[in-house]
């Protein structure tokens, strides 16, 4: 059954502020338990403040690597590439000293570019500790798009690639994707929506609506924990 836990907020800043909290105890957690931390963040329009916020606290940003969710097959000087948001907005202040692995390489073809970008993600020692997701309005969260033609594979909880292509019309650029196991498998998953139309979607969601999200939801080793905001 598909089950998250909300946490609800006045407003985008109090939100951000609890969030960037709860992840750098996480982080703080692993690196006291094991020496580092990795943490898998997403792009967009709303996780900017939340990621100036996680900046300025004080943790030790050298032993956490920061990757991301998923990419679009743009370079990082792109003004529609993850890997710029996360640096311009995240990899700033004390945060700066953090080490950043992206997921998008420069090859011929986006399927190149998921088998450099799985190797890569292999190296950084698996399981996420902390993995914050994003979610459309169609319901997507990564790039597991509802018109994705390999949806299924997408979602598979089972599966040995790391990193995946995905080619689906709304995701306007072919795009680069965590796979399931590897983002159910996080210690710790927040979904960051913000604004009613998002809010809406999750509670069809939950209510029973077949969607990505959904199946993340489903998926999750541990509870995901939802952060919403106006």
């Amino acid at each position: 059954m598909t089950a998250a836990t909300l946490h609800e907020f006045p407003s985008r800043e109090v939100l951000a502020g609890t969030l960037a909290a709860k992840v750098a105890s996480v982080l703080s957690e692993a690196i006291e338990a094991r020496g580092r931390a990795l943490l898998a963040v997403s792009g967009g329009t709303t996780p900017a403040l939340f990621f100036r916020t996680l900046s300025q606290i004080d943790l030790d940003w050298p032993k956490v690597t920061v990757t991301l969710v998923d990419e679009r097959f743009v370079p990082e000087d792109s003004p529609r590439s993850n890997a710029g948001l996360a640096k311009a907005n995240l990899l700033q202040g004390k945060a700066a000293a953090a080490r950043f692995v992206g997921l998008y390489h420069d090859a011929p073809t986006v399927e190149e570019a998921a088998r450099a970008a799985g190797d890569a993600i292999d190296g950084l020692g698996l399981p996420l500790d902390v993995a914050v997701l994003g979610m459309g309005g169609d319901g997507h969260t990564a790039s597991f798009f509802p018109d994705a033609p390999t949806l299924p594979k997408l979602l598979a909880t089972e599966n040995q690639a790391l990193v995946l292509p995905v080619h689906a019309v709304s995701g306007i650029e072919p795009r680069l994707t965590l796979t399931m196991p590897v983002i159910a498998g996080a210690r710790f998953i927040a979904l960051h929506i913000e604004g009613d139309g998002k809010r809406n979607v999750l509670a069809s969601v939950l209510a029973g609506e077949k969607l990505p999200i959904g199946a993340v939801l489903d998926a999750a080793h541990e509870p995901v924990e939802v952060f919403w905001a106006p």
